[in-house]
Parts: structure tokens; C-alpha cells; sequence
């Protein structure tokens, strides 16, 4: 599902509970993550949707390197030779996308989230477990790229070592990854919040970083789960520590 204009030029493609964006300037389109390895046709269809060929694509950064965020980055860099761009941290799971840290064990979550298993099922049926690992990254070090969109970046630790969200001053957004999000995927649980421990590397650091999130002063926050926030930063992240560790 594609919906457009999210924030100014930064469109959202939902897949499977998985949100990955498109941001356009007249220099050309950054993708921000990669959605699920069965994504490649939603993509095509989106830059068909907004009336951008695949050429425009020039850069895709990744807000960190879960399995769940990576899907095509490979097949855009194989093929369409678009820069793969992630902090040093993330880059070993870019390569090892499976071998994350996490606070608790997932089998807790199966075993007693029940609302969750439909989510889970999405993933299992779109292979997101089984990206292809990314053969070259460019290690992201710079606080302001030089990318479509212009993104401001902002480091987000907790969820992975790695995490970074990507703040759009002139759009009044930031795209935050899964440093904050609307739907925790292991809880099936809508409202801000931080994803549950099963993929959490370092709860207190990821509520610790929310800091971040917050000093953007964005209107509107776009997460890697659940719907869009567009009653500011500040309060998203209050409401995100009030709810805790997952």
C-alpha cells in the first residue's frame, strides 16, 4: 500500500506491517529502508504511482540493518547501482541481518502473544526473515547528506548499536525507524511506544535516545511500524517513556 505525501514529498509504502518511505526532490528519490525481500513489485509500482522511473532512485539509507528493513537493498544496489548507506555500528547485520541483540528471547513473545501470530504469519509468507545479506555499504558519518531530500542524521542507539532516524527540517518530519514506533510487531499493541525486548538490543539506551526524536520538533514522525504520528515529536516521545520498556 502506497500513500503519498505522508509529509511533504516523502511517501509511504506499507508492506506486510513494514514501512519503508520514498523521498523526492528535483534531484532525484532516496529510499529509506528496504522493505521485505518480496517488496521489488511494490516498489516498482510506488515510483510508477508518484511518476518517477527506477533511475531516480540515487541512495538508500537505512534507519538500521534488521531483517525486516533490508529486504531489496541488495537488489537496488546489484542492479540499479543505488549507495547503500548505514551507520558503522549496523553494518555487520547488513551483513548477518538474522544475528541481532535483543533484551528478552523472542520464543517469549510466541509464546504468549497470541494477537501477534497474524503479523508474524505476513512476515513468514513474504520471506522477510531471509533478505539477501548486502554485499557493499557506505558507513554513514556525516551529520547532514547530501541525498535527496537533504536528511539531517540523527543517532537513535538502543533498538540496534546502529540505529539512526532521519529528520526532513524543511518537511517538518522525521523518519525514525524503529527507534519509536506505532505498532509493536511482537505485541501487536498500537500506540507510541519502543519495539518489545525480542528485538531490542538495549531498552534503557533506546528510551534514553528518544531524546532525539523529541529535539527534531517535527510535526509529523514516521515509524518502521504502525501508522504515522503528526502530533509532534515531543509528545510521541513522552507518551513512548510513559509506556516503557515492552
Amino acid at each position: 500500500m502506497l500513500t503519498t505525501n505522508v509529509a511533504d514529498g516523502i511517501h509511504r509504502i506499507e508492506h506486510a506491517h513494514v514501512n519503508w518511505f520514498l523521498v523526492e526532490d528535483d534531484d532525484g528519490v532516496t529510499v529509506v529502508d528496504a522493505g521485505l525481500p518480496t517488496s521489488w513489485d511494490r516498489l516498482r509500482g510506488a515510483m510508477a504511482e508518484v511518476g518517477r522511473p527506477l533511475r531516480d532512485i540515487t541512495a538508500l539509507l537505512l534507519t538500521h540493518g534488521h531483517f525486516d528493513h533490508l529486504g531489496i537493498a541488495e537488489r537496488l544496489r546489484s542492479e540499479l547501482d543505488v549507495p547503500v548507506l548505514v551507520h558503522d555500528n549496523d553494518v555487520p547485520l547488513t551483513r548477518h541481518p538474522r544475528r541481532y541483540g535483543r533484551a528478552r528471547p523472542v520464543s517469549t513473545y510466541l509464546a504468549t502473544q497470541f494477537r501477534a501470530l497474524p503479523l508474524a504469519a505476513g512476515l513468514l509468507r513474504n520471506r522477510a526473515w531471509w533478505p539477501r545479506p548486502v554485499r557493499e555499504v557506505h558507513r554513514l558519518r556525516e551529520k547532514q547528506l547530501t541525498v535527496p531530500g537533504g536528511p539531517r542524521v540523527v543517532f537513535t542507539p538502543g533498538h540496534t548499536l546502529g540505529h539512526c532516524a532521519f529528520h526532513f527540517p524543511d518537511r517538518d518530519a522525521v523518519i525514525a525507524g524503529d527507534a519509536v514506533v506505532t505498532l509493536d510487531p511482537y505485541r501487536a499493541t498500537t500506540g507510541p511506544r519502543i519495539v518489545s525486548g525480542a528485538a531490542t538490543a538495549d531498552p534503557e539506551r533506546a528510551l534514553e535516545s528518544l531524546d532525539g526524536i523529541a529535539d527534531t520538533g517535527a510535526r509529523t514522525v514516521l515509524v518502521g511500524h504502525g501508522r504515522p504520528w503528526t502530533d509532534g515529536a515531543e509528545r510521541m516521545v513522552e507518551l513512548a517513556r510513559r509506556h516503557g520498556p515492552g
